[in-house]
């Protein structure tokens, strides 16, 4: 093999070689880019199911305060027809004794169904002051010595819904 033969021969592999990496890199450039592809069609798929949960979350959210009102609602309703028949009969009674009792059973069963939905009364006659659960609209001479920094008379109860105060207890403190 001449001398001649030989370099036209290995320009050929190099030529060969050249486009063998020239085509290996354009299919990794492909690979980088079919990668990127997916990677970016995975998060956006991600952001919509995320934009889609938090939607959902919210309306379950709206949905779950609408149907617990409607709970306590239906609960009380008999409640609503007892009192109903209470003034019904009240036209009716010559006994203001009987409309009385009807009266106090509506009140009870009132007061059991609010209970029952966790509704507790505070019990703060005779205690210390505490600002936490009460509201202070005036202090009086406490009529004896013990009941000094004490509520001596509630004007307005306070409430609690589940052991959180929904409405404090306006009272009057002895001084």
């Amino acid at each position: 093999m001449s001398e001649k033969d030989f370099q036209d021969e290995n320009n050929h592999t190099e030529e060969n070689l050249n486009e063998a990496n020239s085509a290996e890199e354009i299919s990794t450039e492909e690979q980088l880019q079919k990668q990127l592809d997916e990677a970016n069609d995975k998060y956006a798929r991600l952001f919509a199911e995320f934009d889609n949960y938090k939607k959902r979350t919210s309306r379950e959210k709206v949905d779950l305060i609408q149907s617990a009102g409607k709970e306590v609602i239906a609960k009380l309703l008999p409640v609503l027809d007892d009192f109903d028949r209470a003034l019904a009969s009240m036209e009716n009674s010559p006994s203001v004794e009987s409309v009385k009792e009807g009266i106090d059973l509506v009140n009870n069963k009132f007061r059991k169904t609010l209970e029952q939905q966790g509704l507790k009364e505070m019990d703060v006659l005779g205690q210390p002051f505490d600002a936490e659960y009460q509201e202070a609209i005036t202090t009086t001479p406490a009529p004896s010595e013990d009941l000094k920094n004490k509520v001596v008379d509630v004007l307005e109860k306070g409430y609690f819904l589940n052991d959180k105060v929904v409405r404090f207890a306006k009272v009057i403190i002895g001084q």
